[in-house]
């Protein structure tokens, strides 16, 4: 359904529309057209995936529960999606009938999951000691996570690829640099490219080194954002920023604004990460575009007390750090974060406020000093090895959110309110309800 989907693009059209629950999504392409006749749309494994079956125009580039729901009722549960390989709980679940294949992709049908089974790196700090996963994936040895499809678009911002950063200039997992970019960049997608046609397509021929360059080439040229609010209106009108041609003409380079002082050009750091809606500031109060100008300076000025955050306040020696927003998210008018940098705000944590019952618990053990640590989610830790690094994922570009909920890496929050709640309480932010609204009413605009 997804190539279907794609197919309704119109030849020759640079400029696409697609419906969300806040409005409009668009999709801008710096290429002449969004040619859906590009590697990126074709089935080039054997199981009848394509890159489109989980980077779907209308659901922001990734999926959504409710387009899966729909792929799932129109097909029985037989849409390429549908594949044990990595769209069921577990890989031996009964798929034989349409009630057990609607339980066996229950995860990918409720949050959009899919699952990741990876092994932890030789030498590894750590030991995977117990797993008590809900759907009998418990082994210790290949260990099974759950994670939102990253976009397929903006990918011109990024300094990580994958959440863990496992794509990120392999072998090695080396960080994306300034000086290297965006050869660095582009050589990681194309290794992407290569890895999820073979894993997720499970192909029996690798990609060519033409198609690998066909589909790093149109990712690279796509650009997504809100374009229409319902409440709002166009998000261009009188002033604004909104919408996914400004975001293509955005400067970026790795370390822009980043607020640790690896910007390369030695440039201050500014909280005042996002300005989309300056022309909006002194509309009347009861304007809903006011409101959302409201949102984005919180979003920029709101003092946060950023502590117990693996890489950051242990990386730094510094118990409280007093920053924004914009500390985590500096790329300007993105909001992803600029340079490498994964973090543990604890999402994964078994503890989550937003509850993850549905998720496993994982058990690691520290070989040298055993001390132990629970999680649902080891994140970058499984490619490194390294015990400090549990639980840490990269932030995502924050652009197209309305699109794509859930959020967070393993879909924990529903909603963007769930997501701005979360950080409430994890923070002791202090958000009175008008400033959550007024958040909220920010972020569905990105």
């Amino acid at each position: 359904m997804a190539l279907a989907i794609a197919q309704d693009v119109r030849p020759g059209w640079n400029y696409i529309l697609t419906p969300d629950a806040n409005g409009l999504l668009a999709t801008y392409t710096t290429n002449r057209f969004i040619d859906v006749t590009n590697p990126f749309f074709q089935s080039l494994g054997t199981n009848g995936r394509s890159c489109a079956t989980c980077h779907v125009i209308t659901d922001g580039w990734t999926i959504n529960p409710e387009s899966v729901q729909l792929r799932f009722n129109l097909t029985a549960g037989r849409d390429p999606i549908f594949r044990p390989v990595d769209g069921s709980n577990c890989d031996n679940l009964d798929v034989s009938t349409v009630e057990t294949r609607r339980s066996a992709y229950s995860l990918l049908l409720q949050r959009g999951l899919i699952r990741v089974a990876l092994q932890p790196v030789p030498g590894a700090e750590f030991t995977v000691t117990a797993v008590a996963n809900p759907y009998g994936c418990n082994s210790t040895t290949t260990v099974s996570m759950y994670r939102r499809p990253l976009p397929s678009t903006n990918l011109r911002f990024l300094s990580t690829v994958m959440f863990d950063g496992r794509e990120s200039t392999p072998p090695g997992t080396q960080k994306i640099t300034y000086t290297t970019n965006p050869g660095d960049l582009l050589a990681d997608l194309a290794h992407q490219a290569l890895d999820a046609t073979n894993g997720h397509a499970q192909a029996a021929t690798p990609l060519t080194t033409q198609q690998q360059q066909q589909i790093v080439d149109f990712e690279m040229g796509l650009f997504t954002a809100q374009a229409f609010a319902n409440e709002a209106g166009p998000l261009d009108l009188f002033g604004a920023g909104g919408g996914p041609t400004r975001l293509a003409a955005q400067q970026f380079f790795v370390g822009i604004n980043d607020p640790l002082g690896q910007n390369p050009l030695g440039t201050p750091f500014t909280p005042v990460v996002f300005t989309l809606f300056n022309a909006w500031q002194n509309l009347p109060a009861q304007d809903r575009r006011a409101a959302i100008a409201r949102g984005e300076a919180l979003f920029n000025s709101k003092t946060i007390h950023i502590q117990g955050v693996g890489g950051l306040n242990d990386a730094l020696g510094i118990a409280d750090i007093p920053g924004t927003c914009g500390t985590c998210h500096d790329t300007p008018n993105v909001g992803n974060h600029s340079v490498s940098a994964p973090l543990n705000i604890g999402v994964a944590d078994v503890a989550n406020p937003l509850g993850v019952s549905y998720l496993p618990v994982i058990t690691l053990r520290n070989n040298a000093t055993g001390a132990t640590v629970q999680t649902t989610d080891p994140g970058r830790a499984m490619i490194t090895g390294k015990w400090a690094d549990i639980g840490k994922v990269k932030g995502p570009i924050l652009r197209g959110l309305s699109a794509r909920a859930p959020y967070f890496h393993n879909g924990s929050a529903s909603t963007l309110e769930d997501a701005v709640r979360f950080y409430d309480s994890r923070f002791h932010i202090g958000f009175t309800e008008q400033e959550i609204d007024d958040l909220v009413a920010f972020l569905k605009t990105l």
